[in-house]
């Protein structure tokens, strides 16, 4: 994954990943970016929870392809062939969670939200209509989220060594699919992901949690190091000229239980 990007808002989207049709599960690092003013929030009303409802998965599905894709206005069918993008990341969202998909032992969506009404004061609606869902007779806004993954490797990624045997398919853990909306950057909120999904992976017996991101986003790898993660080791340069994306860097952070920590 990957967070932030080196514009100067900060933005999150990835307009050089590649879609591949042929794969539904679809894992981003962040990468580079459009300009978005950002608006400062009162996070007193935040609230970052694991969720399995599909009113949330759905509006952070909506988010992600918000985030990760880049669209030109004038393209053909782009709401028709945005809400197909929402569909599938949706459709293996929940297969992951439910752990239907071979590879991963455990997966939870974290979602980051704020009521609806802080946020009808945005110049564009376009994130309040997509990422929006009801909870206990409340409208709020999904505005960040993230997915952790217990598991060996992720597919397409550098994986990563540690803790080494049997032990990794346990004790390894990736952070993944990590965004935050474009407005709302500069609000602290990839952090507070971040050490929300700590919590969740220590919870799990998860010692040795890793996160890819771009070699060039580095707003992204600030905050990841600021967060306690290191640098293990970066993707082969073949590798990422074959799948046509920014290289990668893997990071890497022991959790408490970890004989290094």
């Amino acid at each position: 994954m990957a967070l932030l990007s080196s514009s100067p808002s900060l933005s999150i989207t990835s307009p050089n990943y590649r879609y591949y049709p042929s794969r539904r599960l679809c894992l981003y690092p962040i990468s580079a970016t459009r300009v978005v003013t950002p608006h400062h929030i009162d996070k007193s009303s935040l609230t970052i929870s694991e969720t399995s409802s599909e009113d949330q998965l759905w509006a952070a599905a909506c988010l992600r392809v918000r985030s990760f894709h880049e669209f030109k206005p004038s393209t053909f069918g782009i709401q028709d062939h945005k809400r197909y993008l929402a569909e599938r990341e949706f459709e293996a969202l929940k297969e992951r969670i439910a752990g239907k998909r071979t590879g991963f032992n455990r997966v939870s969506c974290l979602n980051a939200s704020l009521p609806l009404s802080q946020l009808l004061s945005l110049p564009d609606d376009d994130l309040c209509a997509q990422c929006k869902f009801s909870e206990n007779g409340e409208d709020r806004v999904v505005v960040g989220t993230l997915d952790v993954n217990q598991s060996m490797s992720l597919p397409d990624e550098i994986t990563g060594m540690k803790p080494e045997g049997i032990e990794g398919q346990f004790a390894r853990g990736y952070l993944s699919n990590v965004c935050v909306a474009n407005e709302l950057h500069r609000n602290g909120l990839g952090y507070d992901l971040v050490a929300k999904s700590k919590a969740v992976a220590q919870k799990w017996g998860i010692t040795d949690l890793y996160v890819h991101v771009a070699v060039n986003n580095e707003p992204a790898k600030q905050l990841y190091m600021k967060s306690g993660f290191v640098y293990e080791n970066d993707e082969p340069a073949w590798q990422a000229r074959f799948l046509d994306r920014p290289r990668r860097l893997l990071l890497w952070l022991g959790l408490p239980g970890n004989q290094n920590w």
